[in-house]
């Protein structure tokens, strides 16, 4: 069975019933500003999902690790903006993305609406990282950042209150925040 053909699988039956998902709710400003993110998984044996370290000048979550992603343009939708951001920032061709379906919108701290667009991509895909966007790109095995086992629970003060997130270490790549809680959601929603 091909990856397309069981994500499409997993997606639709994990997609069939509520799950407690994890979110910034608590935090997050009434207003939010949507965005969408690639979730991209690589045709492979061992499926991975394509993540970036943004830059460490830029002016939000800098160094971080993330999803291609960013605010959905008006008149686009979330597959649309997450598609367009991927090209801009790794150069990836929407027609090289085979788009599943969205997730659960995760509402941040910092005045966003992301929703999660699933995809897969072809194994060994040409990148392009934009050097003003990407400062790094790498692929984390879907099996691994899936596995609860590998999910470390912290909280830390912010803006006055505490806040819990998850930490999710894939060899030097920390991969923690918003990421983390979209790839914990993803992994409820995706019976891996």
């Amino acid at each position: 069975m091909s990856l397309k053909t069981r994500l499409a699988r997993l997606h639709a039956e994990g997609h069939a019933d509520a799950i407690d998902h994890r979110d910034e709710a608590a935090f997050a400003a009434a207003d939010l500003r949507p965005a969408a993110v690639l979730a991209a998984m690589t045709e492979r044996e061992r499926p991975g999902f394509l993540l970036i370290h943004r830059p460490s000048n830029m002016r939000s979550h800098p160094g971080q690790v993330a999803f291609p992603g960013g605010k959905i343009d008006p008149g686009e939708t979330p597959e649309e903006a997450a598609l367009r951001e991927a090209y801009e920032e790794l150069g990836i061709h929407p027609r090289d993305v085979h788009v599943i379906g969205v997730s659960d919108t995760y509402r941040t701290g910092s005045g966003y609406a992301i929703t999660p667009v699933i995809a897969v991509v072809p194994p060994d895909l040409e990148l392009n990282p934009s050097p003003t966007e990407v400062a790094q790109w790498f692929e984390a095995p879907v099996d691994f950042v899936f596995d609860s086992a590998n999910h470390t629970r912290h909280s830390a003060v912010w803006q006055g209150r505490t806040r819990s997130y998850i930490e999710i270490m894939w060899q030097e790549h920390r991969i923690w925040g918003v990421t983390a809680g979209i790839i914990a959601n993803l992994a409820k929603r995706i019976a891996w």
